[in-house]
């Protein structure tokens, strides 16, 4: 598994997502522009210590991404549409895509690639926060795939 955080803007969501790779041992992939600067002190606080077992790489666009990970299959979030998360069959190696917490993932990428997963919630909540939708969709894709029972 991969994720993925396509022009992240909130540098402590970002944190807590570097901390969540580094618990699981997935690569964690920046797409910037980013909403804040790689050393910022919020993005470090919610990482804690954990940033040296973070396997990180920073693309500075889309396509540097398809370049550096060419076969991978890539998996798109939204809050509005696609399969329920806990319907969609995850393969190893995916990529979970997540996009900017103020707008989501741009209609461009799903016409692009059209695997699109979402986490169902109440109409009356628009959305969850991001790293908590890529704690639960990373949780399960490893359930899926075996990857859970590779943890100690």
């Amino acid at each position: 598994m991969r994720i993925v955080l396509y022009e992240p803007e909130i540098p402590p969501n970002t944190g807590n997502i570097a901390r969540l790779c580094a618990a699981t041992g997935t690569p964690l992939h920046l797409i910037e522009p980013l909403g804040f600067k790689i050393d910022d002190k919020h993005l470090k606080r919610a990482g804690l210590d954990y940033w040296p077992n973070v396997n990180l790489t920073v693309h500075p666009h889309w396509a540097a991404f398809e370049a550096a990970c060419p076969l991978t299959r890539v998996v798109l979030t939204s809050a509005r549409g696609g399969v329920p998360h806990h319907q969609f069959h995850f393969q190893p190696g995916d990529a979970i895509v997540l996009g900017p917490e103020t707008r989501g993932l741009p209609e461009s990428m799903f016409a692009l690639h059209p695997l699109r997963v979402r986490i169902p919630v109440l109409p009356a909540v628009r959305s969850l926060n991001l790293s908590t939708a890529a704690g639960i969709l990373l949780y399960e894709a490893l359930r899926q795939t075996g990857g859970i029972d590779e943890l100690p």
